[in-house]
This record gives C-alpha cells, sequence and structure tokens, in this order.
C-alpha cells in the first residue's frame, strides 16, 4: 500500500478510516473472492496532503463551520458551498501525487474507461448511506479526465446537499474523502439487490431492481426498474414487477450516451429467470461474507458475466413494523398507488414540485410530489412529511433518504404529479404504496417492537366475520398477520396493471403472449393466498371501466370513448362480450387454487340475469369449472340485485357481496366523487339500508355469504352495527380499520345477546 494510493486487493474492512466505507467494501469483496472489476483507492492522505494542507484548508474549514451554523439559511449556505468548491477547483495534483495517482490507473490497462466515485469517511456505512449525495462519475478515460474527476469528487462535499445532510445527522467534524477509481464494465443491464426487504425490515427476502444499461437510472430514480423478490430459501422467485424504462444509458466514445430502447425491449422483463435468480445468489453471498449483515449491493451484467462493482451495508433497516390502529376517520379512496418506499403514515398538503429549486414552496409538514428527487432535494425532503413521486424503485435516492428521515415515501406512481392536486389534503400510507383522499385525525405508529409483554395481535372472536380489502400482495403477510378472517374483496386491477406491463390485454393477447398474463397473475395470487390459508381469499375479476383500459398503453386502438364510464362498458357485461382476458384470469385462478383452494371467484357489476347466466357458461367452461369447493359470489352493486339475487342463487352463487360504494351512487343517483354533490352521498340513507337489508334477507333466507365492502363501516361505528343487526355474514374493510371494526362488531353482538336475554321470559 502506497501512502497515497491503494489496489483494492490491499484494502480490508477495516480500513474505512483510510479508503473509506465504499473502497474498504471493494477490498474486504475482493478478499471474499467475490467476482469484483478491478481498480484502487485514492486514500484520504492525499486528499489531504492537497486540500487540508493546501494553501486553502484554513479558509475551507472556517466556511464549513460557518455554513453548519446556517443550515436554515438556504442562499448563505449555497453562497458558502459555491466559495468552497471553487476553493477545491483551485487545487492541483502534482508531483508524488500525480504520479502516484497516474500510476495506478495506467496499471489498470492502456487508456481503458474507468468509474471514478467518491469514497468519502463516513460515506456508506451502516447508520449514512450519503445515497447519490457525493458524485460518480463514469466512462472516464485519460490522465486528465481522471484527475479532474478526482477534483470533481472532493469538490462534492461542499454542495449544499451534503453540507444539510451531515449537519442534520451530527457530523461536524472537518470532511475528508478518499476516491474509488475502478475499470469499467460494458454494462448490458444492472441494478441493486437488497438481502432484506427495504420497505419491511423480513430479512428472509431478497428485492432486486433492474434496468438495462448502466445503474444510474435506478439509484436516481430516473426510471422505474424491474423489481424481483426472493424468498432466501432456495434462493426462491416469489414475485416480478416490470416497470418503465424508455432509454438506457450505455458507455460512449466520449463518455455516458444515451439511447431510446424499442418498444419491444420496454416490454420485455430485464432479467431472464436465471440471471434473477444470479444476483440473488451472488448477493446471499456478499451478505455471507459479512457475517450475516444485510447487504445493499450494485451489481452489472456485461455480454456474458455477473460483476459485483458495491456493497454497503443497509442503512436505517428496522425490524418488520407493528401498525397500530389509525385513530379518528380513516381516508379509504385510494387517488394513487405506487410502490411502498419507506414506511409510515402521513396526512398532509399536496405540494407538487418539478425541481428542487422550487423546494422554498413547501411548507413544513406538507407532501412532497415530485417526478423523481436526487440529492439536490435533500434540504426540502427534510420538511416534508412525506414524499411521492412519478418514477424510481425501493432502492432509488427517494426511497433511501425517506427511510433514513423516517417518513413515508411512495415511488413510481408513475402518475403523481398530474393527478395530486396541488393544495388537496391527502394521506399517504408508505407500507401500501396508496395515496389517500383526506386527512386521518390521528396517525398510526409505527414502531418495530411492541412493548414486553405486549401480544402484537390481540384476537376477539366474533360471529360475524371481519375480512380485508386488498389489492396488492406486498401487503398480504403483514395483514394476514393481524386479527382478520380473510380477504372479502381482492381487486384485480392492481394486479393485472402489473401483470400486463401498463400495456393493453388485447395487446398482450395479440402478441401471443397470453401465458405471461396467467404466469405473472398466478404468482401474485399466489402470494396472498399462501399467506392467508386456510382463511378465504376472495378474488373480485377486472372491473376497469373503459377510460381506464384507454389508459393502458395501445388502450386508444381498442376502447370506446364514453361519456359516462361509470356506468357503461364494464364488469359482468365485458366478460361476454370480450371473454378473451376473463378466460385468463379463470386460468389463472385454476393454477393457483391447485396449490391453495382458499381462493374464490367473484364477478362485478352484474346488471342483468341473462348476462350473469352468460358469464357462469364461461366459468364452467373454464379450467375453474371444473373445481370442487369453489365459491362463486357475485357483487351487489346495481339495484336490479335486489329483485334478481334469487334467481342468482339459483344459477348457483353461494356468495353476495354489497359495494356499498357503488350501490349508494346509483340508488341516490349522485356521483360518489362529486365535490359538490357531497352531502347528498350518504350510505345511511333510509333508501339505501333498505335495499342493503333486503339483500342481507335474501341471503339468509337462502343460506348464502353475505358481505359488504366499502368505507361506511370504517366511518360510522352505527352502521357496522346495523349490519350486524341485519345478520350479515361479513364486514370487508382496509386492513388499518380492521380493529376498529372488530371491536364495533363484537360490541354490537354482545349487545344482541344483552337485549334478547332481557326480552326472554323469566322462569
Amino acid at each position: 500500500m502506497g501512502e497515497y494510493v491503494a489496489d483494492f486487493r490491499e484494502l480490508r474492512l477495516a480500513d474505512t478510516d483510510i479508503a473509506g466505507g465504499k473502497g474498504a467494501n471493494l477490498g474486504e469483496l475482493v478478499a471474499g473472492h467475490l467476482p469484483v472489476p478491478p481498480g484502487f483507492v485514492i486514500l484520504r492522505s492525499c486528499y489531504e496532503q492537497v486540500i487540508t494542507a493546501g494553501p486553502h484548508g484554513a479558509e475551507l474549514d472556517r466556511l464549513h463551520d460557518e455554513a453548519l451554523d446556517s443550515i436554515t439559511d438556504e442562499p448563505r449556505i449555497a453562497k458558502s458551498c459555491l466559495r468552497m468548491r471553487e476553493l477545491v477547483h483551485e487545487a492541483a495534483l502534482d508531483g508524488v501525487v500525480r504520479e502516484a495517482v497516474l500510476s495506478a490507473y495506467r496499471g489498470l490497462g492502456d487508456q481503458v474507461p474507468v468509474a471514478v466515485r467518491s469514497s468519502a469517511i463516513g460515506e456508506d456505512s451502516a447508520t449514512s448511506s450519503f445515497a447519490g449525495m457525493n458524485i460518480s462519475r463514469t466512462n472516464v478515460r485519460g490522465d486528465d479526465k481522471v484527475l479532474e474527476a478526482v477534483i470533481d469528487c472532493w469538490a462534492s462535499l461542499f454542495t449544499p446537499r451534503v453540507v444539510t445532510y451531515r449537519a442534520r445527522r451530527g457530523m461536524r467534524g472537518r470532511p475528508v474523502m478518499a476516491v474509488v477509481v475502478q475499470r469499467m464494465v460494458n454494462a448490458q443491464r444492472s441494478g441493486v439487490a437488497f438481502t432484506a426487504d427495504p420497505s419491511t425490515g423480513r430479512r428472509d427476502r431478497v428485492v432486486i431492481e433492474a434496468a438495462r444499461g448502466q445503474g444510474e437510472v435506478v439509484v436516481s430514480g430516473a426510471t422505474e426498474p424491474d423489481t424481483y423478490i426472493f424468498d432466501t430459501e432456495g434462493p426462491t422467485r416469489l414475485d416480478a414487477r416490470t416497470g418503465h424504462q424508455s432509454y438506457a444509458i450505455v458507455a460512449g466514445p466520449d463518455g455516458d450516451r444515451q439511447i431510446s430502447l424499442s418498444d419491444a425491449e420496454t416490454a420485455t422483463p430485464v432479467l431472464s429467470e436465471e440471471q434473477a435468480t444470479a444476483v440473488a445468489e451472488l448477493a446471499l453471498a456478499v451478505q455471507k461474507h459479512h457475517d450475516g449483515i444485510p447487504q445493499d449491493v450494485e451489481w452489472v451484467f456485461d455480454e456474458d458475466t455477473l460483476w459485483l462493482v458495491q456493497a454497503r451495508p443497509i442503512t436505517t433497516l428496522h425490524d418488520e413494523p407493528t401498525r397500530s390502529p389509525i385513530a379518528g376517520p380513516v381516508p379509504t379512496r385510494v387517488l394513487v398507488r405506487g410502490l411502498a418506499g419507506a414506511p409510515g403514515i402521513a396526512s398532509g398538503v399536496v405540494r407538487v414540485l418539478s425541481s428542487p429549486a422550487q423546494g422554498h414552496s413547501l411548507r413544513d409538514r406538507e407532501i412532497l410530489v415530485a417526478p423523481m428527487t436526487n440529492p439536490d432535494w435533500l434540504p426540502t425532503l427534510t420538511r416534508a412529511a412525506a414524499v411521492v413521486t412519478d418514477n424510481g424503485g425501493m432502492t432509488c435516492h427517494a426511497a433511501i433518504v425517506a427511510r433514513e428521515l423516517g417518513i413515508p415515501c411512495i415511488v413510481g406512481t408513475r402518475s403523481a404529479t398530474t393527478t395530486l392536486a396541488d393544495g388537496s389534503m391527502v394521506t399517504v400510507d408508505g407500507a401500501a404504496g396508496e395515496v389517500r383522499a383526506g386527512k386521518t385525525e390521528a396517525i398510526a405508529a409505527e414502531s418495530g417492537r411492541l412493548p414486553t409483554g405486549v401480544p402484537s395481535v390481540i384476537r376477539v372472536p366474533t360471529a360475524t366475520r371481519v375480512y380485508v380489502n386488498l389489492a396488492i400482495p406486498d401487503a398480504a403477510e403483514r395483514v394476514a398477520a393481524g386479527d382478520v378472517d380473510g380477504v372479502g374483496l381482492l381487486r384485480a386491477e392492481t394486479l393485472l396493471t402489473q401483470a400486463l406491463g401498463g400495456r393493453h390485454p388485447r395487446d398482450l393477447i395479440a402478441r401471443g403472449e397470453e401465458h405471461l398474463f396467467i404466469d405473472r397473475m398466478a404468482e401474485s395470487l399466489h402470494r396472498i393466498t399462501a399467506a392467508f390459508q386456510p382463511r378465504p381469499v376472495v378474488y373480485r375479476t377486472t372491473d376497469f371501466r373503459s377510460n381506464e383500459f384507454r389508459a393502458l398503453t395501445g388502450g386508444s386502438r381498442y376502447e370506446p370513448v364514453e361519456h359516462n364510464p361509470m356506468i357503461g362498458y364494464r364488469g359482468c357485461y365485458r366478460y361476454v362480450r370480450e371473454p378473451e382476458l376473463f378466460n385468463l384470469e379463470l386460468a389463472a385462478i385454476a393454477r393457483v387454487r391447485e396449490r391453495t383452494p382458499n381462493l374464490h371467484l367473484m364477478i362485478p357489476f352484474v346488471r342483468t340475469r341473462w348476462e350473469l347466466a352468460a358469464c357462469l357458461e364461461l366459468v364452467d367452461a373454464s379450467p375453474l369449472g371444473r373445481h370442487r369447493g369453489l365459491h362463486r359470489w357475485v357483487m351487489a352493486e346495481v339495484p336490479s340485485v335486489v329483485h334478481w339475487l334469487p334467481e342468482y342463487i339459483g344459477f348457483g352463487i353461494d356468495g353476495v357481496s354489497i359495494g356499498s360504494n357503488d350501490l349508494t351512487q346509483l340508488m341516490l343517483g349522485v356521483d360518489r366523487d362529486s365535490e359538490q354533490c357531497a352531502e347528498l352521498f350518504d350510505e345511511s340513507d333510509p333508501a339505501v339500508l333498505d335495499a342493503i337489508g333486503r339483500i342481507v334477507s335474501t341471503a339468509r333466507q337462502h343460506g348464502i355469504t353475505s358481505s359488504l365492502c366499502g368505507q361506511a363501516p370504517s366511518n360510522h361505528p352505527e352502521f357496522a352495527e346495523h349490519l350486524v343487526r341485519m345478520g350479515i355474514t361479513s364486514i370487508s374493510v382496509t386492513p388499518d380499520a380492521a380493529p376498529a371494526v372488530r371491536a364495533t362488531v363484537a360490541a354490537a353482538e354482545r349487545r344482541i345477546l344483552l337485549d334478547h336475554a332481557l326480552l326472554a321470559p323469566r322462569t
């Protein structure tokens, strides 16, 4: 090891004080015989020689101390940081220092392209990720370019984002930096792998995010990567989600260049099954080498080899969170869905910003909504109650920093900046990946551990079952561990969108890719049914309206333009007219039931007797029709069900679920989303209650199951009690509302028993 430079092979994890976390980690990985591209580290001693002991060292120290003390004065800190960077750029690497660096660079080959990356002391540690804070340069070639890139890395210690980050983490000492220089890999595919799920804390999962080309598009959040979830046993793939990537960054003759991706490339998964498994195995090998400490790993495939280019401990990884019930009304109308970036729940006013330069517009405790974030957003992020982005995956900058700040984060929504209205009040549920309309009166407590002696779930027995509504598989195991009796409404729409990769189903069918849909749907469904078995999971088949189908890629070619799609071409009638997609759903359900027979079928938006009869003929003709023990449900959303339910039961329907939102809308003739008519929308209106009562009564008379899924039981305890007194079989609510509804149901059942006891004649 030289005075200023050390080859990776000369370094170990204990050398973080001289090589920084990144440099020491790479040396440790080489010592573990893992596939690391060759390189070297320019040690902190080089920085101290050139910068700290240089002509501007004292002025740098003074300006840095002043910046730390004025952290809330953004204009002042920006001015100080600009001057500090100017001082660093005035320095020069010459003499012995220059020769040491260039000798090591030439040892990698003749003018080879390299990555020049910061390895600041304290960066990439178990407590501070410095995610993207200090700069990196890729595809740097030539002596002078390498030396310029080193100076650029050093200067990045003094950007407002880095100074703010250090100040908020109590790091007030003099900043110093080592620099990693590593031979570039011709990246065909690259990404990040976590050996524990950063959004839930689960240690038995590997989470992989992948994109084409170089990995900057993943960690920066510039694109939505493909996501692969593995069980650590095997490892075995549990789930895959196709992202959206329109361009890639690749090596060019003079550095990085951006290329557009074809439609075929965009539609094809980034990794094959074999490649994804190889990444999971490599990530677990890194974790094993680090004595089981969960790792954040960066990897690259060139034409034929998988390389490991970086690893660090996962920052802010907690035990799996346990959520306390939310006190007060719970917002249930979901406005936007995305990937769970950081757990937690926060309510606040939406502030849509397009760049960090607009950060001053964000008031404390507002919800930051942005296309994506990078390290320049840090001062703004520290004031936000939560962050929601259009792009990115759970390993991008926004997600990593949000977890460190302890604020909820949702990424990869694709449409948050256009869907969420500036100034509106919303609730962000980071663990569920959902933004809901309105606010909570009190926010749920998130903690990794309950006090000693307190059971994680207090089970309350009730005769009326309490089910949950679900839309994504990621929440299944957490929700299944609670006091719930099953899934009363599993919405197909999110699963379908993921299975289709955002494409219209008729586009997929036209390309002969039906098997992809069945495979992906079956995988997602099985994650949910396996978590809940033997408790029932009732799957409501796709109920996209025509305008929502049009929003999918290629949708405008296939979908009509309807003036009122809410009561248009949807649900059961669509299956009869266009059975192709419905048949694929039935095939996926049949496959899952072969492993977990607790999955059942529910048909939405049934309007007439004849369309249900035709729909059930499709079920009977499919592989699912041969399954014994399959329960067939209908949704009761259209008022005509009050008349036709006995006939439906005669067709073999053995469950009815009342969609109270749509039923109220159609009974009262009021748009449930209309702000102007909001006071008219009342699920407790006598006309609505009469219809619900008649549906429940008919179900009881014919011995079939009755349920209700809607927000009224969550918001109005008296409504839940009314349902219990009617004799409803079950109530299905959002997971957060289940404990409160269970308590309400239990109290109602006790009152009913007491009433009967008091009325009974005494002997």
